[in-house]
């Protein structure tokens, strides 16, 4: 059949010609493996399936339709339910044949088409008789059709059958069983749960792949319970599983249960370590192997366990079984990230294998000496991988970049001989993310390692004369743009950044300009040529970056003594912006300078997924924002999508503009059957608090849903009104929104004690449908405090000294902390910007290395456009004590003291 479809195919498109006149297109014909299914179209192949209601089918002719049918689902075609009926019932005939090898072609026509439930009754009939029938052939693959195709109804009519089968003699019909009950758990797990005792009796089957089946379908019985998982792992392991296939699940089982547990304070052993460290010296490679691969991967593995692992892995390096030679190759490479020394007992015999023919296995060898061997034996390395960089695939040349790049760093005296390597690979051939990792190392190696920083600018500048990647050249340039005016001799860069104004694409001129403009803006020598090159842009046909030239030039030559830097940023919610512009040209008159400290600030948090932590508000209601967003999936809110939510419900949208949302808090434990976050949303007179909430209990409804709070603790605040939601979602997100008023603009705290009230409706398992009468209940979640930190938000000031020295010297307050014991000022320096949410001024958030001292300023805007701005002295004793000297101004010193207590209550 092959040979005949691709002669037509071949015939159907040739020229006629001459005998011995043979083309190049003929040549390359010949080299080529044509598919036997070329030019298949799907009514030719139903018009062909009528031959399965012949009489008399051909059976071979009968064999080779169901093949083209088979190729055409699993190539994502798909049939109509009139199509696929048709093709089933003739299929359904062919039941009548005596042809082995065309039977078993009917049984994959009919596992694949999938009849609909009204139409499998036709077929299962036909189908218990093979289950009964005396070939094993016959009987396996009636098991498995059937598990494929029938519904719970049906299940239950043929479940003594599958339980004999699973016991059965034939390891063929065990092995199709337990397979098919492997499929049938999802749906009917209650029904396959009751066939535990055959499951366990098939454990002890001798024939590996039964026992594989039946660990396999074990362990996916529970699958959700740690524990059961636990006590399985424990009762196979002092069994007799003798299966090879069987004993490599069962180590990633025990891998498993271990990761899951915790390691000993006393650094006791692991739970199953031994079990472990037995299958070391299993005789199957294949169990060797998966046993040194879960304890390579053990969390915070000790040198201790690894030395067994490490030693039958260095035996598999001298293996003649190249796929041997990989594995252990590959999984020593990993191992070295994290435990070098232990790998470098291994180093004399992975040398012996950089030139192995398998180029997989060499790349890996060489790229784990690289993190495992000395200094001087990186020349002797580099040397080894130019003789065959140019013999391996991207992915494999990427793995060798990066492992350059950390041994680079781990050896900055070698820079030079690895940035040459890396110049010279990022010159030959190669796609655009082996060139993307290349550069990526030669940017870590200028930031990392000062020497490094000049020859590295030097062959980026080389490389972007040729480059054919536009993201690339936009990358280098900014760099260079950055890295460039602080090198000895800038002048040398600028020739060719220009080049690339008059050589490149649109997108590469717009990135040149701005790095060009850099250079104009922190070298004031430079600055009259900058503004020369500059003008030339102003031409280009492109208007980015004439827009670009024009603001630059405009910077540069706007300012006596120059600038420092250029450019124009807003780090301010472009949604916020546009909304505080409407409510400042609503009022008419614009005698008062508008305020930028009032927009709220852009979002720096990543859109990450979060258990349940917040919610995507994009409804107009509170009922319709929740719908079909599952908990697993629900994301962060930003303050844009807050205020949009806030803004859709009228009676929160009349309290006015909202000041900050704050950061989600859980208020029931995890793994419970109520998941209940809050949100706290300021504004100028109010707070709204916002409770996310969520059902993981499918046999409940939960309707006119509230939080009840209790004010004992916050006196300060009144409830004034209750915004309830209808039903709570199963497994999705409902809002319901208590709004608390207070003095407008006041700093006020408290604590608030929630109770989740509700209407609870149990649902009926034989119908589905929810009872008509409920009852109230309640739940008691956990408490919300108001802090002084909720009052403040992030915002940027350009020049701290000018602002500090502005704001009234008596509202300063001062005081000292001690902030206990920390690994270093880096570490308390960022908890205490975390607990301030203030905005760090200056690049000051980051401490120099080795630091003993260091100042970090901030700024941000309270409640009421009441700007605050914070000093903070950090110091570092020799015992890692850190004391810190908190120092504040504001526009009140109501304010300042409110500051201070944001330290002092965290």
């Amino acid at each position: 059949m092959a040979s005949t479809l691709a002669a037509t195919a071949q015939d159907s498109t040739a020229p006629l010609r001459a005998p011995g006149d043979k083309s190049k297109d003929e040549d390359r014909e010949e080299e080529t493996e044509f598919s036997p299914f070329y030019g298949i179209d799907k009514g030719a192949v139903l018009q062909e399936a009528r031959c399965f209601n012949d009489p008399q089918p051909d059976a071979r002719k009968c064999q080779q339709v169901i093949t083209k049918l088979l190729y055409l689902l699993n190539q994502g075609e798909t049939f109509t339910k009139k199509e696929a009926s048709e093709v089933f019932f003739a299929s359904t005939k062919l039941f009548q044949n005596k042809d082995t090898n065309l039977r078993r072609m009917v049984y994959l026509c009919i596992k694949d088409i999938c009849p609909s439930a009204d139409e499998v009754i036709i077929v299962t009939s036909s189908l218990m008789k093979d289950m009964n029938s005396k070939t094993d052939l016959y009987r396996s693959n009636s098991v498995r059709v059937l598990c494929k195709i029938i519904d719970s109804q049906l299940l239950m009519q043929i479940e003594r059958y599958l339980k004999q089968a699973i016991v059965d003699k034939s390891t063929v019909v065990a092995s199709a069983a337990l397979v098919g009950a492997l499929h049938l758990l999802s749906s009917n797990t209650e029904i396959v749960k009751r066939w535990i005792n055959e499951i366990q009796e098939a454990a002890q089957n001798k024939n590996n792949m039964v026992q594989y089946h039946a660990v396999a379908l074990l362990h996916a019985m529970r699958a959700t319970d740690r524990l059961a998982i636990s006590k399985l792992v424990s009762s196979l392991t002092k069994a007799s599983v003798k299966s090879p296939l069987a004993q490599c699940l069962l180590v990633r089982y025990v891998a498993q249960v271990i990761q899951d547990s915790q390691p000993g304070a006393g650094g006791e052993q692991r739970p199953f370590y031994d079990f472990l460290e037995s299958c070391l010296r299993h005789k199957t490679e294949m169990v060797i192997f998966e046993a040194a691969r879960a304890i390579c991967n053990l969390r915070d593995v000790t040198t201790k366990e690894l030395t067994p692992a490490i030693t039958v892995l260095q035996l598999f390096l001298s293996s003649s079984k190249p796929v041997l030679r990989f594995a252990a190759v590959r999984t020593l490479n990993k191992v070295a990230m994290t435990h070098p020394l232990a790998v470098t007992n291994c180093n004399i015999d992975m040398e012996g294998l950089i030139s192995d023919q398998n180029r997989s296995i060499a790349t890996l060898a060489i790229t784990t000496l690289l993190k495992t061997g000395s200094e001087s034996s990186v020349d002797k390395l580099l040397k080894q991988i130019s003789t065959f960089m140019g013999d391996i695939a991207d992915d494999f040349k990427i793995v060798v970049v990066e492992a350059i790049r950390s041994l680079c760093l781990k050896f900055p005296s070698k820079h030079r001989a690895l940035m040459n390597f890396l110049s010279n690979v990022l010159r030959e051939e190669g796609g655009f993310e082996y060139k993307k990792s290349i550069v990526a190392s030669i940017l870590a190696l200028i930031q990392e390692i000062p020497d490094a920083k000049e020859p590295g600018l030097a062959h980026l500048c080389e490389f972007i004369e040729d480059c054919e990647f536009t993201y690339l050249s936009t990358q280098i340039l900014h760099v260079l743009g950055v890295e460039g005016p602080k090198t000895k001799d800038p002048s040398k860069y600028i020739r060719y950044i220009f080049n690339r104004i008059i050589l490149e694409n649109a997108t590469v001129r717009a990135a040149a300009v701005s790095s060009l403009a850099n250079f104009g803006a922190a070298v004031a020598g430079l600055r009259p040529r900058v503004i020369t090159l500059l003008q030339r842009a102003l031409a280009d046909n492109d208007d980015e970056v004439r827009d670009r030239a024009t603001l630059y030039l405009k910077q540069l030559t706007g300012h006596a003594g120059g600038p420092t830097s250029v450019g124009f940023q807003l780090d301010v919610s472009l949604v916020g912006l546009e909304r505080q512009l409407q409510e400042y040209l609503a009022i008419g008159s614009t005698e008062r300078v508008f305020d930028m400290a009032s927009v709220p600030k852009k979002s720096s948090e990543p859109q990450k997924a979060s258990k349940g932590g917040g919610v995507v508000p994009s409804a107009t209601s509170v009922s319709s924002s929740s719908a079909a967003i599952a908990t697993s999936a629900v994301k962060k809110a930003t303050t844009e999508q807050y205020e949009e939510l806030l803004n859709s419900i009228p009676e929160l949208a009349a309290l006015g503009p909202v000041f900050k949302s704050c950061e989600p808090v859980r208020l029931t434990e995890e793994d419970t059957e109520y998941s209940i976050f809050a949100v706290k949303h300021v504004y100028d007179a109010h707070v709204v608090v916002q409770f996310n909430c969520t059902n993981t209990i499918a046999e409940q409804v939960l309707e006119n849903v509230t939080v009840a709070t209790d004010l004992a603790e916050a006196e300060e605040f009144d409830e004034v009104q209750v915004i309830p939601m209808d039903v709570m979602p199963l497994n999705a997100v409902g809002q319901t929104f208590t709004v608390l008023s207070r003095p407008s603009g006041s700093v006020s705290l408290g604590k608030l004690a929630n109770i989740l009230r509700f209407k609870l409706k149990e649902i009926d398992p034989s119908t589905g449908e929810a009872e008509e009468e409920g009852y109230d209940d309640e739940y008691q979640l956990e408490d919300l405090e108001i802090l002084p930190a909720d009052y403040v938000k992030p915002v940027v000031t350009a020049n701290f000294r000018k602002s500090w020295e502005e704001l009234n010297p008596d509202s300063e307050r001062s005081d000292d902390y001690g902030l206990g014991q920390r690994e270093g000022l880096q570490e308390a320096v960022e908890a205490v910007i975390n607990t301030f949410g203030m905005q760090p001024c200056e690049g000051t958030e980051a401490v120099p290395p080795n630091a003993r001292s260091h100042t970090v300023l901030m700024s941000g805007i309270f409640v009421g456009n009441q700007q605050v701005l914070v000093r903070l002295n950090f110091g570092i004793d020799a015992s890692k004590q850190v004391a810190m000297k908190l120092v504040v101004r504001a526009d009140t010193p109501e304010i300042s003291d409110a500051v201070h207590q944001i330290i002092q209550t965290a």
